[in-house]
């Protein structure tokens, strides 16, 4: 019994090592990103910046660029698994109660958009639906119905009937339209005109944004994958399990290279837009993924064979507060980089952005751990707890 709960914990533990680091990746992307508002002081203060700027941007881009927003899809999914699992070994169902979770989870996610468009609850509580309507099919239906997802039909779609018609021409961005209404307002706006803008344009913006990027997809393919990786235990540590880490690592290494060097490639020959776009979203879409196996594999395996695993250990509370850790991202974000509060925007470049992220997230950690030793879950996750099982004993 005692080896069980061990066991079970050590997943828990790894899973919420990686949800702290995908939320790190996450709040550091938007920092140098000043929260979805692109503008930045016009001058460096050093030279020597131009280059920290470049370097900083493109590291954070190629490591975390929605590798950290899948890793965060995969163990939405697993989360699902675990509650789901935990009820029906009390002999209950959870399918209704989690409908209603996703209820909360909406609300939640509309607070949280009032202030960031890059807001993702609300996209997780509408798209979080397929896991009940799954959760009871075979692992083989799930796996043919994910990677179906997983494989963007859509652009899928959009290329071959670009291929068929040469003379066909896509439209303008929609997102980039919801995306200049948003800057205009982000650099203007009052607090109460920017939170207007957030809870429509914003919104809109960052749904189309997801539509148009393969996110709308590829999210819900994560989520059930994410059921696969719970049900299957691939979290818990064994002999079996560590062959087939050892395999993904290679087969994620071996695809992510000559994938994101032809995706790179791909502009020096293709020139019509109607084929290059959905084309490189394609490619984009299956590197990232590749890289974000290879960073899930790579730290499953040195998270069972280290011996010390303090270092890691330091994430979880982070990670156990993940959905507190990213409203206080929005709401800080918001507050320091656009107009209505201290606009940082305009003196703090990519370089002091990410420095400013390190400190953030520091101070995040910090509060995290103190938290915890006082309370057993974070505030938002406390409170979305209480509600989901409002009315009703566990």
């Amino acid at each position: 019994m005692e080896h069980k709960i061990a066991e079970t914990n050590a997943r828990i533990d790894v899973a919420d090592v990686l949800r702290g680091l995908a939320v790190m990746g996450i709040i550091l992307l938007h920092s140098i990103e000043h929260f979805n508002f692109y503008s930045f002081p016009e001058e460096v203060p050093f030279e020597w910046m131009k280059f920290t700027d470049q370097a900083i941007w493109r590291g954070l881009f190629f490591t975390f660029s929605n590798k950290a927003y899948a890793v965060f899809a995969l163990l939405f999914g697993f989360s699902f698994y675990i509650q789901d699992n935990n009820q029906q070994r009390r002999g209950k169902d959870f399918r209704l109660r989690f409908l209603w979770r996703l209820f909360i989870l909406f609300m939640i996610g509309q607070f949280n958009a009032a202030f960031f468009t890059g807001e993702i609850l609300t996209m997780y509580a509408i798209l979080g639906i397929i896991l009940p309507i799954f959760c009871r099919m075979s692992d083989r239906t799930v796996v043919i119905f994910a990677t179906l997802l997983i494989l963007q039909p859509i652009d899928w779609v959009k290329l071959i009937y670009a291929l068929c018609n040469p003379d066909y021409v896509a439209g303008k961005s929609l997102a980039g339209y919801y995306f200049s209404i948003a800057f205009d307002v982000q650099k203007n706006g009052t607090f109460l005109e920017t939170v207007r803008m957030n809870m429509w344009e914003g919104q809109l913006a960052n749904m189309t944004w997801a539509l148009e990027h393969g996110r709308i997809l590829q999210t819900p393919g994560l989520f059930l994958f994410g059921m696969l990786v719970g049900r299957r235990k691939y979290f818990l540590y064994s002999e079996q399990n560590e062959r087939l880490w050892l395999k993904a690592l290679a087969v994620s290494l071996l695809c992510f290279f000559p994938i994101y060097g032809l995706n790179n490639m791909l502009p020096e020959f293709i020139e019509r837009s109607a084929i290059l776009v959905p084309l490189q979203l394609i490619l984009s879409s299956f590197s990232s993924l590749s890289f974000m196996v290879l960073l899930v594999t790579g730290l499953l395996l040195t998270f069972y064979r280290v011996k010390d695993r303090s270092f890691f250990m330091r994430f979880t509370s982070y990670g156990k507060m993940s959905l507190t850790n990213y409203l206080g991202q929005s709401i800080f974000g918001s507050l320091l980089f656009y107009h209505w509060g201290f606009e940082l925007g305009r003196y703090l470049g990519i370089t002091y952005s990410f420095l400013f992220g390190i400190l953030f997230v520091l101070l995040q950690m910090v509060f995290c751990s103190w938290w915890l030793r006082h309370h057993k879950h974070g505030p938002f996750e406390g409170l979305w707890k209480r509600l989901t099982w409002i009315g009703k004993n566990k």
